[in-house]
């Protein structure tokens, strides 16, 4: 309590910081421009009156010299005075006394002024009278962390019977980080969070925004969750396949060389889920299906074959055929697509003495694409807990994540 009560108030002060030092810098700006505005129409209002001001005394002056001339020509010796005269009215026909530039009306004259409202303060005072809210209790918290192969799967729910979920936000970080990043928004309430590092706790925390708000809600408690599990990883060297920087997405590239691309090591353990998901490698489609193709499990890696229908494997093609130790099953899912998962699930269901059909070692597997499913039991010779995935693929194009 006292620790998450520290985090609010250091929380509302910086926001209320924040919110002093942007309310200024609009106040202030704001004050710039109408002092601009004012500057603008005092220059352009006083312009016209400075130039007739300036014609009037120029006027003014002019009279002034020519009246000192008449004066002098008057007192002057005749001769001075007949030349005087002459010069004088040489200058009076030249000048032009009896006009004067036009001078606006004070009507017509600007006067200018400020207005300011103060209802401003009044919608002020009641939106900053009803920011920000102090909530005892989130409307949604943290209910599980389920360990991934190189990620950690996260479930949360909703703990507030009146609160209307629309979005979810969910915010993870480092141990040894200072600051949360979203890793998902939406409106699942479970995330499989990837590119974990195995072993190092990874802080986690959730928020929501009901329906028809825009604002979130506050943060769920953080928890710490973590994953002991090494991440899936794709063999690198295949000449056939081409694979991203944590070596969990292949493509397969436009080279003539085919094969099996196998796991790393046997990473697959019973009890988990493996999957699948193709991403577009181009930006309209993935390659071409073709009836060799295939994404599944094995027991062991065999160089020189070009698919995994074959025995000591089950897989799925493109096209949505299952294939068991070779055998093609009667039961298909829907074609695999772009954008398609495709899960596998496996259990031990019997560890023994050789059974009817010739193992001693029996999986249930559930294999599910595009909300279908199909399960069957799968019969080794040996004991097997740990399998390899693969794939392959004729045609270029092809994009698989696994997870």
């Amino acid at each position: 309590i006292r620790e998450s009560a520290t985090l609010t108030r250091d929380v509302l002060e910086q926001h209320f910081n924040d919110l002093k030092g942007t309310l200024k810098k609009l106040l202030d700006e704001r004050l710039m421009s109408l002092l601009q505005e004012v500057d603008a129409i005092e220059q352009e209002s006083i312009k016209p009156l400075d130039e007739c001001q300036k014609l009037i005394e120029h006027g003014v002056s002019t009279a002034d010299d020519l009246l000192r001339d008449g004066e002098s020509a008057v007192h002057g010796d005749v001769e001075q005075q007949n030349e005087k005269l002459c010069s004088f009215t040489k200058k009076a026909l030249h000048i032009q006394l009896d006009s004067l530039p036009e001078v606006p009306s004070l009507v017509d004259v600007p006067c200018l002024s400020a207005q300011l409202d103060d209802c401003l303060l009044t919608i002020l005072k009641n939106q900053i009278f009803r920011h920000g809210t102090v909530a005892s209790r989130p409307p949604v918290q943290l209910e599980e962390f389920v360990e991934k192969p190189g990620g950690i799967l996260v479930r949360w729910c909703k703990v507030d019977d009146d609160f209307i979920p629309q979005d979810y936000r969910l915010q993870y970080r480092k141990s040894t980080a200072s600051h949360f990043e979203d890793v998902y928004v939406g409106s699942e309430t479970e995330f499989i969070v990837l590119h974990i590092d195995p072993n190092v706790d990874y802080q986690f925390r959730v928020c929501a925004r009901g329906d028809g708000r825009q604002e979130w809600s506050p943060w769920s408690v953080p928890q710490i969750g973590h994953t002991t599990l090494v991440p899936h990883e794709w063999t690198a060297g295949l000449e056939g396949y081409s694979l991203s920087s944590r070596r969990n997405i292949a493509l397969r590239n436009d080279s003539q060389s085919c094969g099996v691309l196998y796991s790393k090591a046997p990473t697959y353990f019973c009890g988990q889920t493996l999957t699948f998901r193709q991403v577009l490698s181009g930006i309209e489609t993935v390659g071409q299906p073709d009836r060799r193709d295939s994404l599944g499990v094995c027991v062991e890696q065999q160089n020189g074959c070009d698919s995994l229908q074959r025995d000591k494997a089950v897989c799925i093609s493109t096209n949505g055929a299952v294939f068991v130790n070779g055998k093609e099953m009667t039961n298909q899912l829907p074609a695999v697509t772009s954008g398609s998962t495709v899960t596998f699930d496996m259990e031990v269901v019997q560890l023994g003495p050789p059974s009817n059909e010739g193992g001693n070692f029996k999986l249930r597997v559930t294999i599910s694409s595009n909300n279908r499913e199909v399960v069957f039991d799968w019969v080794l010779d040996q004991c097997c807990v740990s399998l390899y995935f693969g794939c392959s693929f004729s045609y270029p194009g092809w994009k698989v994540l696994v997870f």
